[in-house]
């Protein structure tokens, strides 16, 4: 029986009762569904998973992202991504600094994200305690929080997104070994525009759909007033009244949704400290773009 017992903060449940590595039921399906609605962040508890069983789940929600990175892939299952911090004959195992700063995957892309799955296999502990939380922010609930003069200020704005920005910044300030971008990748994600509000397709609410990992400017406002209240959206949404927190344990599944929440991976751990996570990226193709505009 599948049993869902909110985190009673702003985001999250955990989900006893379903053994995800199995073909899900479509009630139980539906159930998680709406859950992810209600939720945002989702948490499945001691699981099993092959990474077929893991393409399969995450296959369930919409259709699964190949890392323009194009490594640290899965062998034979592009659509996993390996996240670790292990080094094995000398050559890492994952990407081993994924998501260390505030973001929302995929925002750079023409067509966004809809959710993440992530699979914990290796948790980091100190002295008995679980390092490399993941950090998430609501999106409803910041928007909620705009003064009425912002919201104003944002109907009709759109926000262009670029992939680099966040990888350069992880190569400039935190000492990332990650190359350069080469042209080819650049190429492949251009940057793009999205609306700075969205409609969100399981709730039918408004959202703010910005993040400092990927955002660049607001089109149609000048630079300095763009960054101006880029600055301001930035520091308002991550206010820890937004905050939740998620303690990984070892066969965790989580699941979250990427439009009504941003997120960011603590990097609180040692390279001696292991860290082996596999993820799939689901794409909002399923809703096509009707939710984009408010």
């Amino acid at each position: 029986m599948l049993e869902i017992v909110p985190s009673g903060q702003i985001l999250g449940a955990t989900l006893y009762g379903v053994d995800v590595s199995q073909p899900l039921a479509q009630p139980v399906f539906d159930k998680i569904f709406q859950a992810l609605g209600d939720y945002g962040v989702l948490r499945f508890p001691q699981q099993t998973l092959t990474g077929e069983q893991l393409v399969r789940f995450s296959q369930r929600f919409g259709h699964l992202e190949v890392n323009v990175a194009n490594s640290f892939q899965e062998p034979g299952l592009p659509e996993i991504m390996i996240l670790s911090n292990i080094v094995e004959n000398g050559k890492p195992v994952g990407l081993s600094d994924a998501g260390q700063s505030w973001h929302t995957d995929m925002s750079y892309s023409r067509t966004i994200a809809f959710a993440n799955v992530l699979y914990g296999i290796k948790i980091p502990r100190r002295e008995g305690r679980t390092l490399g939380n993941t950090q998430f922010c609501n999106m409803h609930a910041a928007y909620e929080g705009l003064p009425i003069a912002i919201k104003k200020q944002l109907e009709g704005k759109t926000i262009l997104h670029d992939f680099n920005k966040f990888w350069d910044m992880m190569r400039r300030e935190k000492g990332s070994q990650r190359p350069a971008l080469t042209e080819a990748q650049r190429l492949a994600k251009p940057p793009v525009s999205h609306p700075a509000v969205l409609i969100h397709p399981l709730t039918g609410k408004k959202v703010l759909y910005a993040n400092p990992g990927y955002c660049m400017r607001i089109n149609e406002m000048p630079e300095q007033e763009s960054q101006q209240l880029l600055d301001f959206l930035f520091e308002h949404q991550t206010q820890p009244c937004y905050l939740y927190s998620h303690t990984w344990e070892e066969s965790d599944l989580m699941l979250w949704e990427d439009i009504g929440t941003i997120h960011n991976a603590v990097a609180d751990y040692r390279s001696d400290e292991p860290r082996l996570i596999k993820r799939c990226q689901v794409m909002a193709n399923t809703f096509g773009q009707s939710f984009a505009q408010p």
